[in-house]
């Protein structure tokens, strides 16, 4: 945890981040908060929740905001994208693929850019077999009311 000069290395703080760095699922806040819980039985959501903040600010970890769900949390802050499927939610990290650095500079905006995020969707394997949707036709999205998927040509909405 030595990337951030002034972070105190705390009993929690460490435990919250080698249990995020042991998984590479993305937890959310309440799912890593279980995880802590058995090895720091009287340990706080709050001070999950702190921590987290406090070590997404620091760029000792990254937060993963997938739609409308809960925010997802990844102990990897190296620059990368991710990916989430539409069915099951499952957030993958993909470190492979083109720079993505060329977004954030140059913007024709007054906005003062501080980063950007690339998130992609789709299906995971599982779910497109359990489907047997053939993902080179058309993609899927998420419908914000229902949370069911509707069919979408194109990566246009219908």
């Amino acid at each position: 945890m030595n990337q951030a000069k002034n972070l105190r290395v705390t009993p929690q703080r460490k435990v919250i981040l080698e249990e995020l760095r042991k998984v590479n699922t993305h937890p959310t806040a309440d799912e890593l908060y279980e995880m802590v819980r058995k090895r720091l039985p009287k340990v706080s959501l709050g001070t999950i929740y702190r921590n987290l903040d406090l070590l997404s600010s620091e760029g000792i970890i990254q937060k993963v905001q997938v739609g409308n769900s809960q925010m997802r949390f990844d102990g990897n802050p190296d620059a990368h994208m991710h990916i989430s499927c539409i069915y099951c939610r499952r957030v993958a990290d993909i470190f492979s693929g083109p720079d993505t650095s060329f977004l954030c500079q140059d913007l024709d905006t007054n906005f003062t850019v501080l980063g950007c995020n690339v998130l992609l969707y789709g299906l995971c394997p599982e779910c497109a077999a359990k489907r047997n949707v053939n993902t080179s036709d058309s993609s899927e999205e998420f419908h914000e009311n229902d949370n069911e998927p509707y069919h979408t040509i194109a990566g246009g909405k219908p």
